[in-house]
C-alpha cells in the first residue's frame, strides 16, 4: 500500500511539473509574439533569467488561480449571470497582472488588454495539458472522479445501494425531432441506448442518409435502420443484410432504453409542464403568461416572483412538497420540486438573503476552477460569434420564415447553450458522485435556439449534438458513482414551426383586438387587409356602414384590453371587469370583436364563457360548439387531433382563464402554426409537434402506462416518475426470463 501511495504521489507531482513546464513555455512563446508583453527589463536580460522569470510568473499565476479565484467567484454570485462570461476574462487577466507584479525575478510587464489574452491562453493550455495527461492513464481519471465523489459525499451519510434516478430534461425537443436526430446520427448516445448489442446503430461515423431525402432510413455497412409506424425506433427494426441475400436475417438486440411520446395540456410550455412533472399539478396555469384580475398582475412563468407563487400554489393544491423531497436535487429548473439541493432554480431567486438558497449558488462549484471558467468563457465568446455568423447568413440568403436575432439575443443564446449547460451538467455530476437519490435537471439550449432558428434548422441540430455529448458524459460519470443510476431523458414540450402572425398579416394580435374593439391602432396595422376587415366588422356591428373622416367608431371610454401571447396561444382580458366575462357581455360591449377574431384566417378557434352553455368554442363561419358537445359535433377543434377537446375543457375550468382564449390556425399538412410572438419555432398552444414531447427511460423500469395507453399531461409523468422511484427503492422480483431472449443472448 505504501508503495502504491508513493507512486501516486510521484505521478501527481510529475503531472504538476509537466503542466508548469508547458505553462512556462506558453508564457515565453506569448512574450515573443505579443509586443505589449515583456519578460525582460528594458536593458535586456540573459536567456536563463528570462526563463526563470517566465517560470516564476507561471507558478505565481497558478497559485493565485488556485487560491484567489474561488474567492472572486463567490463575489460573482452577486453579479447578473449574463455578464459572467465577460467578467471571467477581466478577472483572469487581473490575476496575471498581479502574478507579474509579485514576480521576484526580472521586470515583466504587460498591457491590461494583453494580460487578458495571455491569461486566457495560459489557462486553456494548462487545462488541456492536465486533461491530456489524465486521459493517458484511465486509473488517473478514475482517481480524479473518486476525489470528486469523496468531496461531494463529505458530511453525508453513506448512500444506499439501491439505484438512484437522474432525469435530464431536454427543453423543447419534440418526440419526432429526437427520432429524426437519431436517424441522422446526430445523437449517437441516444441511438446506442435505443439499439445496442450487435453494432448496428445510427451513428454519424457509420451511417449515412440513403439519399431519398426522407431521412426515414439509414444505411451502415449493409445495415438498414427503419422506424416503426408510430415514429419510434424499436430493436426489431434493425435488420442485417449480407451479400445479395433477398431474405434479411433479423438479429435480436438488447437496447437499454425505450422511447415513447406523451401529450401535453393545452398550455404546452415549460411553466405548466415542469410544474406538473415536479409538483404533480398543472391546475390554473392557462399559459406561459396571463393576467389575474383578482390580483391585478400579469403572471409570467419565468419571472422569479411568479415562479415562487406558482410553486406555493402547487404545494397547497397537492398537499405534497414535490418529486424531489427525499434526498433530491433540482438543477436549472423553474421550480424546486421540494429538493434540498437547489441551484439555478428560478422559484428561489427572490430569497437572496438566504445563502443556501441563492439561485446562482450553483455557479460557485463550477467556476471555482479557473480552467472551467476560461473554457466556458471562450465557448461563450465562440457561441456569440457563431450566432452572429448564422443570423447574418440567414439574412443574406433571405431565408423565410425569419425573425430578428439582434440586440442581446446572441448573449442570451450563448448563456443558454454554454454557461447554463456547463454549470447544470457539472452540478448533476456532483450529485451523482455524492449519491443523491433523485436529480432533475433542465437543459434549455435547444429551446432557445429553435425559437429563433427553427425546430429543424442546422443551428438547432448542432445544439442537439452537443446535448448528446452531455448525456454521454453523465453516462460515464454514472460508472464511477457510489450507487447505480437509471438515466431518464425527457422533454416538457416540442416546438411547431411556422412564420409569425405579424409577418403573415402585417399586424399583431393586439392590433387586431384593438381594431375589433373600435380602438385606435398603429397606422401600419390600419393599412393591412386584416385591419381593414376588422374596422369594417366593427362598423357593421354598430350599424354604421359609412366611415366618416377615416375614424373608427368609438365606444364609451373603458380600460383597454390586456392582450398577452404565449407562442401561438393568445389571451385577452378586460381588467376593469372583476369576473371572467361571458360571450353575451363581450358582444354587448364590443359587438364586432368575437366575429372579427373567429373569422380571421390566422386564428383557429376561440374559447369563451357562455351564460347559456357554460363554455363555447367559436370558429369561422359562425361555428359555435358548446364544450359539452365537442366530442359529438364537427367543429374547429377537429384538425387539432385527439385530446384537444379534453385539453380545452380542462383549461375552461381554471379560475384564471382569460376572457377570450385564442389559438392560432394550424395546418396539419405541414404541421405549421402562426406564433403571436416573434418566433419561428413556437409552443404554448395546440397544433403540431409542440404538444408531443418524449420520454426516454431504461428498460429496467416498468412501462409508463400499464395498459399501453397514451401518456396524457405532465401530471401523468409525475405519477410515473414517483412510481419509478418507489420501484428503485424496493426492487421488483425478477420475472421468469423469456426463453427466446435467453437463446438469443
Amino acid at each position: 500500500m505504501r508503495g502504491v501511495r508513493w507512486r501516486r504521489i510521484a505521478s501527481q507531482t510529475g503531472r504538476s511539473l509537466t503542466v508548469w513546464a508547458v505553462s512556462t513555455a506558453t508564457m515565453l512563446a506569448l512574450a515573443a509574439l505579443l509586443p505589449d508583453f515583456q519578460l525582460q527589463s528594458p536593458d535586456g536580460d540573459s536567456a536563463t533569467r528570462i526563463a526563470v522569470t517566465a517560470a516564476c510568473g507561471a507558478g505565481a499565476f497558478a497559485v493565485l488561480s488556485a487560491v484567489v479565484w474561488p474567492l472572486l467567484v463567490r463575489l460573482l454570485l452577486l453579479v447578473p449571470a449574463l455578464v459572467l462570461g465577460l467578467l471571467v476574462f477581466f478577472l483572469n487577466g487581473s490575476l496575471l497582472l498581479l502574478a507579474l507584479h509579485i514576480n521576484p525575478s526580472g521586470s515583466p510587464e504587460a498591457a491590461p488588454e494583453t494580460a487578458v489574452i495571455v491569461a486566457a491562453v495560459m489557462s486553456a493550455v494548462a487545462s488541456a495539458t492536465g486533461a491530456a495527461l489524465a486521459v493517458r492513464e484511465d486509473e488517473a481519471y478514475r482517481r480524479r472522479l473518486h476525489r470528486l465523489a469523496t468531496r461531494s459525499r463529505h458530511a453525508r451519510p453513506p448512500c444506499p445501494s439501491a439505484p438512484g434516478l437522474v432525469c435530464v430534461q431536454l427543453d423543447g425537443v419534440g418526440h419526432d425531432v429526437l427520432v429524426e436526430a437519431v436517424r441522422k446520427g446526430l445523437m449517437p448516445t441516444v441511438g446506442r441506448w435505443l439499439s445496442t448489442g450487435d453494432g448496428i446503430q445510427p451513428t454519424a461515423g457509420g451511417a449515412r442518409p440513403t439519399g431519398d431525402g426522407t431521412g426515414d432510413r439509414m444505411q451502415s455497412t449493409g445495415a438498414t435502420i427503419r422506424s416503426a409506424p408510430d415514429g419510434t425506433l424499436s430493436a426489431d427494426d434493425c435488420i442485417q443484410q449480407t451479400g445479395d441475400t433477398t431474405h434479411p436475417t433479423v438479429h435480436r438486440i438488447h437496447p437499454t432504453h425505450r422511447l415513447t411520446p406523451w401529450r401535453t395540456d393545452w398550455s404546452s410550455q415549460t411553466g405548466a409542464s415542469q410544474l406538473g412533472i415536479l409538483h404533480g399539478t398543472t391546475f390554473d396555469v392557462p399559459a406561459f403568461r396571463w393576467y389575474e384580475k383578482d390580483r391585478g398582475e400579469v403572471m409570467v412563468c419565468n419571472r422569479p416572483t411568479s415562479a415562487a407563487e406558482l410553486q406555493h400554489r402547487a404545494i397547497l393544491h397537492t398537499g405534497d412538497g414535490g418529486l424531489l423531497t427525499v434526498d433530491g436535487a433540482s438543477r436549472g429548473n423553474l421550480f424546486s420540486g421540494g429538493a434540498g439541493e437547489q441551484a439555478l432554480v428560478l422559484s428561489i431567486a427572490t430569497r437572496r438573503r438566504e445563502r443556501a438558497n441563492r439561485s446562482r449558488a450553483g455557479y460557485f462549484a463550477y467556476f471555482s476552477d479557473p480552467a472551467n471558467a476560461v473554457r466556458t468563457a471562450l465557448s461563450f465568446t465562440a457561441e456569440v460569434a457563431r450566432e452572429i455568423g448564422q443570423s447574418t447568413r440567414a439574412r443574406l440568403r433571405k431565408q423565410r420564415p425569419r425573425v430578428g436575432r439582434g440586440g442581446l439575443y446572441p448573449l442570451v443564446r450563448a448563456f443558454a447553450t454554454v454557461v447554463e449547460r456547463d454549470v447544470v451538467v457539472a452540478a448533476v455530476m456532483g450529485d451523482m458522485l455524492a449519491g443523491r437519490t433523485c436529480v432533475y435537471a433542465d437543459l434549455v439550449a435547444y429551446d432557445e435556439v429553435a425559437h429563433h432558428s427553427g425546430p429543424r434548422s442546422r443551428d438547432a441540430e448542432k445544439v442537439l449534438q452537443r446535448l448528446d455529448r452531455s448525456l454521454a458524459l453523465l453516462e460515464r460519470v454514472a460508472e464511477h458513482a457510489p450507487r447505480p443510476y437509471r438515466i431518464v431523458v425527457l422533454s416538457d414540450h416540442g416546438q411547431s414551426p411556422g412564420e409569425t402572425f405579424r409577418s403573415r398579416y402585417g399586424l399583431t394580435l393586439g392590433d387586431l383586438v384593438r381594431a375589433g374593439c373600435g380602438l385606435p391602432v398603429p397606422r401600419r396595422a390600419e393599412r393591412t387587409r386584416s385591419g381593414a376587415e376588422a374596422r369594417a366588422a366593427v362598423r357593421a356591428a354598430l350599424r354604421r356602414p359609412v366611415e366618416e373622416r377615416n375614424e373608427l367608431p368609438r365606444t364609451a371610454p373603458r380600460s383597454e384590453p390586456v392582450v398577452l401571447a404565449s407562442g401561438n396561444l393568445g389571451l385577452i382580458s378586460f381588467p376593469d371587469v372583476p369576473h371572467r366575462m361571458t360571450e353575451e357581455e363581450i358582444d354587448a360591449r364590443h359587438p364586432g370583436l368575437l366575429t372579427t377574431l373567429a373569422n380571421h384566417p390566422g386564428i383557429g378557434f376561440l374559447l369563451v364563457r357562455s351564460e347559456e352553455h357554460d363554455g363555447l368554442v367559436l370558429g369561422a363561419h359562425g361555428a359555435r360548439i358548446p364544450l359539452a358537445a365537442l366530442d359529438d359535433e364537427p367543429g374547429p377543434l377537429d384538425r387539432f387531433g385527439p385530446g384537444a377537446a379534453d385539453a380545452v375543457r380542462r383549461t375552461h375550468s381554471f379560475p384564471h382563464t382569460a376572457d377570450i382564449m385564442v389559438n392560432s390556425a394550424y395546418d396539419p399538412a405541414d404541421g405549421e402554426v402562426l406564433a403571436f410572438e416573434e418566433q419561428i419555432g413556437s409552443h404554448g398552444g395546440l397544433g403540431g409537434a409542440q404538444s408531443r414531447p418524449f420520454l426516454l427511460f431504461p428498460r429496467e423500469l416498468s412501462a409508463p402506462a400499464a395498459d399501453g395507453g397514451e401518456l396524457t399531461g405532465a401530471e401523468h409523468i409525475h405519477r410515473v416518475l414517483r412510481r419509478w422511484l418507489s420501484e428503485l427503492a424496493t426492487p421488483r422480483v425478477p420475472l421468469t426470463p423469456d426463453p427466446e431472449e435467453e437463446q438469443a443472448a
